[in-house]
């Protein structure tokens, strides 16, 4: 098991910093572990797994352009 700081998982996931915080107070990202007193960090596995999420959740709601064959939003 590898625990992640606040920089790896910003550099992981390209949120900011308030972001993260944001989705943490919302229940939508991983909690962090307290590591030390005012230490803490995620653990890998689960910032990982809320990649997947995301990216299935796009790959679920994304269609294919007539035009060009390409994947997108439908925007």
């Amino acid at each position: 098991m590898r625990v992640l700081r606040l920089g790896a998982v910003i550099q992981v996931t390209g949120l900011a910093r308030s972001t993260i915080y944001k989705l943490i107070s919302t229940g939508d990202f991983p909690p962090p572990v307290p590591l030390t007193g005012r230490s803490v960090g995620w653990i890998e596995s689960e910032v990982s797994a809320w990649i997947r999420t995301r990216v299935a959740l796009r790959d679920a709601t994304s269609t294919t352009c007539a035009v060009c064959g390409r994947k997108g939003n439908g925007n």
